[in-house]
């Protein structure tokens, strides 16, 4: 089933979430294990040099973790028995990169064993990944305890592709998260691919008397639709969801005020005021946009659920 691979966010439903209860501290493991933040820039930067995809995959992988059950590394765990683990639910079926966390816990149990979450290596690699693709640098609050519940059918809470504005900021405002928070998080799709099935809605069959989504750009919606037709057979067909995908800059926002935006939760940024203003700022400034970012990645990652320090980042204690 073709799914976003880039930063996508997909589905809605709620499931409360615990959030901002347990205090972090970027200083958590300072005394505990001080080569927490060398170890997962490590893993990372290798993972990187062998495949350019891991640092959108990671900041992806971060967000859908947070959206459920707050960042608990619960998209970790591996689907057992009859449970289907929130890894195997259809927004996530394209995650990868887990190798990428499992390394870095692999080099901290044999530095610092028992002390490091998974929730706060996933929290870490996120932000690596930003940084070392040209991004914003910031201290990551650490602190956060792994969960023991993940539920493929709780994916549905993740915001879709295709949600308008108003399923977007009920989306994001459940989780304590603002306009701002939602314009900014959303400029994480500077990184990224996108398989067809995620923006077909806007270049075929688009509403009862238009073919393609008005709101595109034309030469750009018929490019899409010759890498994307109608009744596409090729598995990993998709395109880039900016034009310089490998490189977190403000592109995102510049490609949206002419056209070229992807999903339709993109182009719904544009049908609101509030949002429209933010977008404007952020492409006209990628300084803004950069704090912003690092602003609401720091609110959104402090969402804390779990209960325990995993072992094995895939399997509960």
């Amino acid at each position: 089933m073709a799914t976003v691979v880039g930063l996508a966010f997909v589905f809605l439903f709620m499931f409360p979430i615990t959030s901002h209860v347990r205090a972090l501290s970027s200083n958590y493991y300072d005394h505990t294990c001080h080569r927490l933040e060398s170890i997962v820039a490590s893993a990372v930067k290798k993972a990187m040099s062998n495949d350019k995809t891991v640092p959108a995959a990671l900041l992806r992988m971060h967000f859908h973790d947070c959206f459920i059950r707050g960042c608990d590394a619960s998209v970790l765990l591996n689907s057992k028995g009859k449970n289907k683990a929130e890894k195997d639910g259809p927004p996530n079926i394209s995650l990868h990169a887990f190798y990428v966390i499992d390394e870095a816990k692999k080099a901290l149990e044999a530095s610092c064993p028992g002390i490091v979450s998974c929730a706060d290596i996933l929290a870490l690699a996120a932000r690596d990944a930003v940084a070392l693709s040209g991004g914003p640098t910031w201290d990551v609050p650490k602190g956060r305890k792994d969960g023991r519940i993940s539920l493929a059918t709780e994916t549905r809470q993740l915001p879709a592709p295709t949600f308008n504005i108003s399923q977007l900021q009920q989306n994001f405002a459940q989780r304590g998260l603002s306009i701002e928070d939602l314009v900014a998080l959303s400029g994480g799709h500077t990184l990224g691919f996108s398989h067809c099935s995620s923006f077909q809605n806007r270049i075929h069959n688009f509403n009862a008397t238009l073919d393609v989504d008005p709101t595109m750009q034309p030469s750009f919606a018929a490019r899409l639709r010759s890498v994307c037709p109608a009744h596409n057979k090729v598995k990993n067909a998709g395109s880039p969801l900016d034009s310089t995908n490998l490189v977190f800059d403000n592109a995102y926002y510049k490609m949206l005020l002419q056209g070229k935006s992807i999903f339709s939760s993109d182009q719904a940024l544009l049908t609101n005021p509030k949002t429209k203003a933010l977008v404007l700022k952020f492409a006209s400034s990628q300084k803004a946009f950069e704090k912003a970012f690092v602003d609401s990645m720091i609110k959104m990652s402090s969402l804390t659920g779990g209960q325990e320090i995993r072992l094995d980042c895939r399997v509960v204690r």
